[in-house]
Protein backbone atom coordinates (compact mmCIF):
# COMPACT_ATOMS: atom_id res chain seq x y z
CA UNK A 1 0.00 0.00 0.00
CA UNK A 2 1.26 3.59 -1.00
CA UNK A 3 1.92 6.11 1.45
CA UNK A 4 -0.70 8.29 -0.19
CA UNK A 5 -3.39 5.04 0.15
CA UNK A 6 -2.11 4.86 4.14
CA UNK A 7 -3.25 8.44 4.84
CA UNK A 8 -6.18 8.58 3.27
CA UNK A 9 -6.95 5.13 4.90
CA UNK A 10 -6.13 6.90 8.63
CA UNK A 11 -8.05 10.26 7.99
CA UNK A 12 -10.85 8.94 6.27
CA UNK A 13 -9.28 10.70 2.43
CA UNK A 14 -9.72 14.36 4.18
CA UNK A 15 -7.79 17.19 5.58
CA UNK A 16 -6.16 15.91 9.39
CA UNK A 17 -6.09 19.16 10.11
CA UNK A 18 -9.05 21.07 8.96
CA UNK A 19 -11.14 18.41 7.49
CA UNK A 20 -11.44 19.57 4.55
CA UNK A 21 -11.99 16.83 1.47
CA UNK A 22 -10.69 19.18 -1.39
CA UNK A 23 -7.07 19.24 -2.71
CA UNK A 24 -5.63 17.11 -0.21
CA UNK A 25 -2.31 15.59 -0.61
CA UNK A 26 0.81 13.53 1.43
CA UNK A 27 2.50 16.70 3.40
CA UNK A 28 5.82 15.65 4.53
CA UNK A 29 6.59 17.52 7.74
CA UNK A 30 9.60 18.60 7.99
CA UNK A 31 12.56 17.98 8.61
CA UNK A 32 11.81 14.52 7.80
CA UNK A 33 15.68 13.35 8.95
CA UNK A 34 13.72 14.07 12.50
CA UNK A 35 11.71 10.95 12.22
CA UNK A 36 13.86 8.90 10.62
CA UNK A 37 13.14 9.81 7.36
CA UNK A 38 9.85 10.07 5.67
CA UNK A 39 6.86 7.98 6.14
CA UNK A 40 3.54 7.82 7.88
CA UNK A 41 4.97 8.42 11.10
CA UNK A 42 6.42 11.81 9.50
CA UNK A 43 3.48 12.57 7.26
CA UNK A 44 -0.08 13.91 7.50
CA UNK A 45 -3.03 14.34 4.91
CA UNK A 46 -3.28 17.83 4.43
CA UNK A 47 -5.29 20.46 2.15
CA UNK A 48 -3.90 23.04 -0.22
CA UNK A 49 -5.11 25.78 1.97
CA UNK A 50 -3.23 24.57 5.53
CA UNK A 51 -0.02 23.25 3.23
CA UNK A 52 0.08 26.68 1.49
CA UNK A 53 -0.29 28.43 5.25
CA UNK A 54 2.34 26.19 6.91
CA UNK A 55 5.02 27.26 4.49
CA UNK A 56 4.55 30.28 4.69
CA UNK A 57 4.67 33.09 7.50
CA UNK A 58 2.90 35.82 5.09
CA UNK A 59 -0.02 33.40 4.46
CA UNK A 60 -1.30 32.41 7.62
CA UNK A 61 -4.79 33.45 8.24
CA UNK A 62 -5.40 32.96 12.04
CA UNK A 63 -8.89 32.10 12.56
CA UNK A 64 -8.25 29.24 9.77
CA UNK A 65 -6.52 27.66 12.43
CA UNK A 66 -9.54 27.36 14.99
CA UNK A 67 -9.56 23.50 13.37
CA UNK A 68 -6.72 23.33 15.82
CA UNK A 69 -9.30 22.74 18.34
CA UNK A 70 -10.42 19.44 17.55
CA UNK A 71 -6.92 18.20 15.58
CA UNK A 72 -5.13 19.05 17.67
CA UNK A 73 -5.96 15.86 19.83
CA UNK A 74 -4.72 13.50 17.46
CA UNK A 75 -2.83 10.14 18.03
CA UNK A 76 -0.70 10.83 15.00
CA UNK A 77 2.83 12.63 15.17
CA UNK A 78 2.93 14.25 12.35
CA UNK A 79 -0.79 15.92 13.10
CA UNK A 80 0.11 17.06 16.84
CA UNK A 81 3.16 18.40 15.38
CA UNK A 82 2.20 20.36 12.97
CA UNK A 83 -0.62 21.69 15.38
CA UNK A 84 1.75 22.56 17.92
CA UNK A 85 4.10 24.62 15.18
CA UNK A 86 0.72 26.54 14.21
CA UNK A 87 -0.56 27.73 17.52
CA UNK A 88 3.10 28.65 18.11
CA UNK A 89 2.95 30.53 15.71
CA UNK A 90 -0.19 32.25 16.13
CA UNK A 91 0.60 32.63 19.94
CA UNK A 92 0.20 36.09 19.91
CA UNK A 93 -3.83 35.85 18.77
CA UNK A 94 -4.34 35.15 22.49
CA UNK A 95 -6.25 32.03 21.58
CA UNK A 96 -3.96 29.17 20.18
CA UNK A 97 -1.78 30.18 23.05
CA UNK A 98 -4.86 28.58 25.73
CA UNK A 99 -4.83 25.57 23.25
CA UNK A 100 -1.09 25.30 23.79
CA UNK A 101 -1.40 25.04 27.44
CA UNK A 102 -3.60 22.60 26.93
CA UNK A 103 -1.52 20.05 24.47
CA UNK A 104 0.32 17.25 25.80
CA UNK A 105 3.42 16.31 23.34
CA UNK A 106 6.03 13.70 24.32
CA UNK A 107 9.56 15.05 24.65
CA UNK A 108 10.74 13.84 21.83
CA UNK A 109 7.54 15.52 19.41
CA UNK A 110 8.57 18.55 21.86
CA UNK A 111 11.99 18.65 20.46
CA UNK A 112 10.94 17.83 16.63
CA UNK A 113 7.93 20.45 16.80
CA UNK A 114 10.93 22.62 17.54
CA UNK A 115 13.00 22.39 14.54
CA UNK A 116 10.85 25.25 12.73
CA UNK A 117 11.28 27.53 15.13
CA UNK A 118 7.83 28.92 14.81
CA UNK A 119 7.84 29.10 18.86
CA UNK A 120 10.62 32.03 18.55
CA UNK A 121 9.61 35.63 18.29
CA UNK A 122 11.28 37.01 15.32
CA UNK A 123 14.42 38.78 16.98
CA UNK A 124 14.83 35.36 18.97
CA UNK A 125 15.57 33.33 15.86
CA UNK A 126 18.79 32.39 14.90
CA UNK A 127 19.83 32.96 11.26
CA UNK A 128 22.03 30.06 9.86
CA UNK A 129 24.03 31.31 6.39
CA UNK A 130 26.49 29.09 4.26
CA UNK A 131 29.47 30.55 3.33
CA UNK A 132 27.64 32.72 0.61
CA UNK A 133 25.31 34.27 3.29
CA UNK A 134 22.38 31.91 1.61
CA UNK A 135 20.02 31.42 4.62
CA UNK A 136 20.19 27.58 5.79
CA UNK A 137 16.63 25.73 7.02
CA UNK A 138 15.85 22.45 8.29
CA UNK A 139 16.07 20.02 5.82
CA UNK A 140 18.33 21.49 3.37
CA UNK A 141 20.89 19.76 1.33
CA UNK A 142 24.32 21.62 1.35
CA UNK A 143 27.81 20.66 0.21
CA UNK A 144 30.96 20.78 1.75
CA UNK A 145 33.65 22.94 0.31
CA UNK A 146 36.29 22.27 2.04
CA UNK A 147 37.55 18.49 3.70
CA UNK A 148 36.57 18.47 7.75
CA UNK A 149 37.96 15.81 10.24
CA UNK A 150 35.04 14.33 12.71
CA UNK A 151 35.73 14.97 16.10
CA UNK A 152 36.55 11.79 17.98
CA UNK A 153 37.37 9.64 14.84
CA UNK A 154 39.48 9.30 12.10
CA UNK A 155 37.07 10.24 9.32
CA UNK A 156 37.64 12.46 6.97
CA UNK A 157 34.15 14.34 5.33
CA UNK A 158 35.65 15.31 2.07
CA UNK A 159 34.88 18.06 0.08
CA UNK A 160 32.24 17.83 -2.47
CA UNK A 161 29.92 15.83 0.19
CA UNK A 162 26.28 16.18 -0.31
CA UNK A 163 24.84 16.68 3.44
CA UNK A 164 21.31 15.81 2.97
CA UNK A 165 18.49 17.23 5.14
CA UNK A 166 20.35 19.07 8.07
CA UNK A 167 19.06 20.16 11.40
CA UNK A 168 19.73 23.60 12.72
CA UNK A 169 21.15 24.04 16.31
CA UNK A 170 18.82 26.89 17.44
CA UNK A 171 21.06 28.65 20.17
CA UNK A 172 24.56 28.57 17.29
CA UNK A 173 24.03 30.67 14.06
CA UNK A 174 27.13 28.65 13.17
CA UNK A 175 26.34 25.15 13.51
CA UNK A 176 24.19 22.66 11.77
CA UNK A 177 23.94 18.62 12.12
CA UNK A 178 23.86 16.18 9.38
CA UNK A 179 24.58 12.43 7.90
CA UNK A 180 28.08 11.90 6.27
CA UNK A 181 27.61 8.11 5.57
CA UNK A 182 26.12 6.75 8.54
CA UNK A 183 27.08 9.44 10.89
CA UNK A 184 25.46 11.98 12.65
CA UNK A 185 27.88 15.26 12.82
CA UNK A 186 28.21 18.75 13.69
CA UNK A 187 29.24 21.31 10.66
CA UNK A 188 30.09 24.78 10.95
CA UNK A 189 28.09 26.92 8.23
CA UNK A 190 31.26 28.69 6.72
CA UNK A 191 32.23 25.35 5.49
CA UNK A 192 29.37 24.39 3.25
CA UNK A 193 27.13 26.00 0.22
CA UNK A 194 23.69 25.43 0.28
CA UNK A 195 22.35 22.89 -2.45
CA UNK A 196 19.64 24.19 -5.33
CA UNK A 197 16.68 21.63 -5.23
CA UNK A 198 17.72 20.02 -8.23
CA UNK A 199 21.36 19.31 -7.59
Amino acid sequence: MSLQQDLENRSGNQCELCTSKENVSVYEVKPTSTVGGSGVDGSLLACETCTTQIDSVEETVANHWRCLNDSMWSEHRAVKVVAWRMLSRLRNEGWPKDLLDMMYLEDDDVRFAKESGDHLDESEKIIHRDANGVILESGDSVVLIKDLKVKGSSMVAKQGTAVRRISLDHENANYIEGKVGPTQIVIITDYVKKMAEKE
